[in-house]
């Protein structure tokens, strides 16, 4: 008889998404003339800016004539996408990554739930608490850890950093030594930004013990603060112990179109053998490409109208998040975050669980959040709030929790 991976049998309940996404239709079933306003997943609400449309259109007509016709994908991207994030995101910056070290692909959640499998299940995982669910979760998977221990809310065999308020929500370098570290800055859930100089140490650690980070950098369009940085090759040494992480779906609304990209840069090994080498080996056989209509979208991000719109964009999230602060500071809430990232972590109030002020949010403002112990132990207690909304809305929701 087939056997199944056990693994999966160790993770708790539904996606933490897929979660909310039940009680909130639930709740409309029951309440259907109920106005929701939802300012808890991530996704965006803006139309894609004008240059990506135009792009888009112009490749879509590209595939309708045999000479500009394109089949299959190159599977680590096309070189007019990867030049120009090279360009772009690192060159520009003073970070020295080349082209053929950037491998796209449809969206950052894939990437960071596939980049573990190069490595050896004896590994030891770090990871923020909270934290975003698919690093730990993947890790489970794949039988890194051990079971479950509802009383410390966290996975035996793991090693959880919290990010307290009274850390400023930043990690602080682990008493017991990981060999694969996950850092999200800006940081999804909590909105804390990290500082060069903070992130300069973790760089340090990381080449001293010979552990890998990996760098989530989907929120760096949101950096406000110049002593935030963009991308951890900002970063001396990171070269040589870090792997990055970016989405298009959060800097230029590709939530529905679906790109994004790793660098692996091939100064990283594991003594001779090369990371870069063996991600190139598992994408290019368990990835056809994204397709050539998304990649000459990606690529018009860069241009200068591009560049131009989304800023505009960017501006307009954190116009919502600037409402969304300053509002519930104003009412008496504990915040943070919203300067640096396009979310508000907010302490619940009174002695109300994560998970009870979702449901008191729910009934009483019709407003839909995330509760933060769906993001791990230390996220019991807070609650975020996402700027992705309509500003109309985000005023909205805003002037109900505060009358509540």
């Amino acid at each position: 008889m087939f056997t199944i991976n056990n693994n999966y049998l160790k993770l708790q309940g539904s996606y933490l998404f897929s979660n909310i996404a039940k009680k909130v239709a639930d709740y409309q079933q029951q309440n259907p003339n109920a106005d929701m306003i939802r300012l808890g997943i991530g996704d965006v609400t803006q139309p894609l800016a004008p240059a990506i449309i135009r792009a888009l259109h112009s490749a879509v007509d590209d595939m309708a004539n045999a000479e500009t016709f394109h089949g299959y994908a190159p599977d680590k991207g096309y070189d007019f996408l990867r030049n120009a994030i090279a360009d772009n995101d690192y060159r520009n910056r003073g970070c020295d990554i080349e082209a053929d070290e950037i491998f796209v692909s449809d969206g950052a959640k894939c990437d960071s739930g596939n980049i573990q499998e190069i490595f050896g299940l004896d590994n030891k995982i770090a990871v923020c608490d909270p934290v975003y669910p698919v690093y730990v979760d993947t890790n489970v998977m794949a039988g890194r850890t051990g079971n479950y221990n509802p009383d410390a809310q966290n996975y035996d065999g793991m090693i959880y950093m919290p990010c307290v308020e009274d850390n400023h929500f930043i990690p602080e370098l682990p008493k017991e030594t990981p060999n694969i570290i996950y850092l999200c800055f800006p940081n999804n859930p909590t909105g804390a930004g990290i500082t060069r100089a903070e992130l300069q140490e973790w760089v340090d650690y990381a080449n001293r013990v010979g552990a890998v980070i990996i760098y989530d950098a989907a929120y760096e369009a949101y950096i406000t603060e110049k002593d935030v940085p963009h991308s951890v090759y900002e970063c001396k040494g990171a070269r040589h112990c870090a792997i990055e992480l970016h989405s298009f779906s959060k800097n230029a609304g590709f939530t529905g179109v679906r790109l994004g990209y790793t660098v692996v840069p091939k100064d990283l090994k594991c003594g001779s053998v090369s990371l870069h080498d063996l991600w190139s080996r598992r994408h290019g056989t368990k990835y056809n490409g994204a397709p050539y209509i998304v990649q000459r979208a990606g690529e018009a991000v860069y241009s200068p109208e591009g560049k131009e719109q989304l800023k505009a964009q960017v501006d307009y999230y954190m116009k919502n998040a600037k409402v969304i602060y300053e509002g519930l500071k104003n009412a008496g809430y504990s915040v943070s975050g919203g300067i640096n990232a396009p979310y508000v972590w907010l302490k619940t109030p009174g002695r109300l669980s994560s998970w009870e002020f979702f449901d008191e949010l729910l009934s009483k403002a019709n407003v839909v959040g995330t509760p933060g112990s769906g993001f791990g132990a230390h996220g019991e207690g807070y609650f975020r709030l996402s700027a992705f909304g309509t500003y109309e809305n985000t005023v909205k929701a805003i002037e109900r929790i505060t009358k509540m």
